[in-house]
């Protein structure tokens, strides 16, 4: 017997001395030793005595490997092992655990005897731990006998550390025995890692990383699936050691979706073996937040468009004040920047930093502050600063068209049509002009904005064909009007079917050239001088077009000032 506090045993004379002393005179003597019996007693227990009584009772507990890398042959060998220990185990008590990604209980059909032990189904047969298993089954076993522990398996695991149990198994005194399964053989594909996000977008292509390992040089096919269904294959081959593979995905269904990725090698027409594995993702759809101050249905193409790209599309009149979090992309469609209130400006910023998208859209209500000595949140987070016009704009273009007497006809309608065509292509702060020309010229219309399309086009229906053709005086006007026009762009046309002198033309095509201006030129029909042409529209950097069929002029002049 032990004693955790001995020195309390010498406190046992005190009730020895108070019965010695009390004895004489007491008329009780019994109750007198029951009481000082009592205190003794008392006192050995606060001493905290202890007895250590030997045992030979064993609890044994078996841990089995039932992952998948236990082949059924080596579940066989397993359950003949466990069925012997069994047998032998006398009046000790064994406890079986089977063991793969966790512990599980043995069902009926396992604990007949002999005993029958079966993988562990699906998922949770894909891994081994092994330092959970053997935590588990110490925690299992009943208390007063003597612990020890059996293990079978192929010690392939890959969750756990099973060196590390067993070190506190043996700081804690637990022996461990272990029978040792060959496994499955080591097969040619491994899977070493794979990374793909478990939340996305519809309609957003995402990667799927893979690192499979080969023992040689294999040709395999992988394919993807999402719930049963294929969404492609495609063949690599794969070199000895580790090989990354990436696969881009895009789904269009909202919730949550079994990807399936299969990697199968295949060796003249046979399957060598296969890397299968599931893994869930959540797919929702992306929000934007589309404040516009235009009116329904004058930008109805980009609402649908972003809506027939997966998106949910919010349209607000004005930037308000609900939250940003919820959306992942906020545009601004014609809207005045400077208006937005500065609390607001820095939400939006917020919103930016923390992975938001922002598109602005300009238009008419965009207004720029050039007296603004600081920028705003806004300033800061868009990578371009609406401002105004910083030069010209528009574009100025001067028609030449030869009205002489063999532009009678057909040909005079269709330079006229022509000549309209372009006016109504025009846009208000673009300029125009019409000069024609015979022996001499002038204008049919003169240089001015474009902002009247029905008279400048009731001038043009006024020209009337007579006279000759002098093409150089009329390009010189031309090229002088044009000249001091501020514009983008400045560009002249001339139309003619005759011949004329060459005068001082080429030396105004080069002219016009060191000013910017262009000059094309449109020979119609077959008694055109088309060197003459050509050569003016090459030095002026414009193009020389010969007509042969006048139906085709009015396109051929629209397309040029278009261009």
């Amino acid at each position: 017997m032990n004693f955790a506090h001995p020195w309390l045993l010498l406190l046992l004379l005190l009730p020895a001395a108070w019965a010695l002393y009390e004895w004489r005179r007491t008329a009780r003597p019994l109750a007198l030793g029951m009481k000082a019996g009592t205190f003794a007693l008392i006192l050995l227990a606060l001493a905290q005595p202890s007895i250590s009584v030997p045992t030979t009772k064993l609890a044994l507990g078996v841990m089995v490997d039932t992952s998948a890398s236990i082949p059924p042959q080596d579940l066989q060998r397993a359950s003949q092992i466990v069925s012997s220990l069994d047998s032998g185990r006398g009046s000790n008590a064994m406890r079986v655990v089977p063991f793969a990604r966790s512990t599980r209980i043995t069902q009926a059909s396992e604990n007949e005897r002999p005993w029958k032990l079966t993988s562990a189904p699906g998922e949770s047969g894909r891994a081994s731990d092994l330092e959970a298993a053997l935590r588990e089954t110490v925690a299992s076993l009943p208390p007063g006998m003597l612990p020890r522990l059996v293990l079978i398996s192929d010690g392939k695991e890959n969750k756990g550390s099973i060196a590390r149990a067993a070190w506190q198994a043996r700081q804690s005194g637990i022996p461990i025995d272990t029978y040792a399964l060959p496994g499955r053989p080591r097969a040619s594909l491994r899977l070493e890692s794979i990374s793909l996000p478990v939340n996305a977008f519809t309609g957003e292509s995402f990667p799927i990383d893979l690192a499979i390992s080969a023992s040689a040089s294999t040709p395999v096919e992988v394919e993807l699936a999402a719930e049963g269904r294929s969404l492609g294959k495609s063949r690599v081959t794969l070199a000895p050691g580790v090989n990354p593979i990436r696969m881009q995905a895009s789904l269009e269904t909202a919730g949550t979706l079994d990807l399936s990725i299969a990697v199968r090698a295949v060796d003249s027409g046979k399957s060598a073996g296969e890397i299968h594995l599931d893994q869930a993702v959540t797919l929702r759809r992306p929000k934007i937040l589309y404040v516009t101050a235009d009116p329904v249905g004058i930008d109805g193409n980009l609402p649908e468009a972003l809506s027939a790209a997966q998106f949910d599309v919010l349209r607000a009149d004005d930037i308000g004040t609900q939250p940003l979090d919820e959306y992942q992309l906020l545009i601004l469609n014609n809207q005045d920047l400077e208006r937005i209130p500065d609390p607001r400006k820095n939400e939006i910023e917020r919103f930016v930093q923390h992975g938001g998208g922002l598109a602005v859209i300009g238009g008419e209500r965009n207004v720029f502050d050039d007296k603004k000595k600081v920028d705003h949140a806004l300033d800061r987070i868009l990578p371009a600063k609406l401002l105004p016009p910083q030069s010209a704009e528009g574009t100025a273009v001067i028609l030449i068209i030869d009205k002489s007497s063999s532009m009678e006809g057909p040909k005079m309608d269709l330079a006229k049509s022509a000549a309209t065509g372009v006016v109504s292509n025009l846009r208000p702060i673009d300029q125009v002009g019409v000069l024609i020309f015979d022996n001499s010229f002038r204008w049919a219309v003169q240089m001015r904005k474009a902002d009247d399309p029905v008279g400048i086009n009731r001038l043009i229906a006024g020209i009337t064909p007579d006279g000759g053709t002098q093409i150089a005086p009329a390009l010189t006007e031309a090229f002088q009007k044009i000249r001091p026009v501020e514009a983008t762009y400045r560009h002249i046309l001339l139309l003619t079917d005759g011949i004329s002198e060459e005068g001082n033309a080429y030396a105004i095509a080069r002219e016009a050239k060191g000013e910017k201006i262009t000059v094309s030129t449109i020979g119609l029909g077959n008694d055109v001088h088309r060197e003459y042409l050509d050569q003016i529209a090459t030095l002026a950097e414009g193009k020389f077009y010969p007509v042969k069929d006048p139906a085709a002029l009015e396109q051929i002049v629209l397309r040029d000032v278009m261009e």
